[in-house]
């Protein structure tokens, strides 16, 4: 039965990829892959304060297969940004595909440290 709710969270998490991808694509252009990191740093601190929340006893198991593995799974990708960044480096812009590979990596542990931090102030 826990399938269902990485399934579930999963059936969020994609289709809200794809608009945050649009959604700052749309304001930011296609040179830079900025859609994609707004979609996996905003993963990176749901994630952190699904993890705050654990931590502190406030999530149930069901909770995080939903939000943890479903949504955040489905929401940040690891295989776009590692595309993203390849496209970047092959077209020439060398610099800004190291530096979307680890501003993404050094974001997202700093969202996920946020989030977690978040969540145990609010719950202290």
């Amino acid at each position: 039965m826990s399938w269902l709710f990485v399934v579930a969270g999963g059936m969020a998490g994609a289709p809200l990829r794809y608009l945050v991808d649009r959604a700052v694509r749309a304001r930011t252009g296609p040179a830079f892959p900025w859609g994609t990191f707004a979609a996996n740093i905003l993963g990176c601190l749901v994630l952190g304060v699904l993890t705050g929340a654990a931590v502190q006893g406030a999530a149930a198991e069901p909770v995080r297969l939903l939000v943890g593995t479903g949504l955040c799974g489905a929401l940040t990708t690891y295989s776009t940004l590692s595309y993203e960044t390849v496209r970047l480096a092959e077209s020439g812009a060398r610099l800004l595909a190291a530096a979307n590979a680890a501003v993404t990596v050094a974001a997202g542990l700093a969202a996920v440290l946020a989030g977690t931090v978040a969540a145990e102030a609010l719950r202290g």
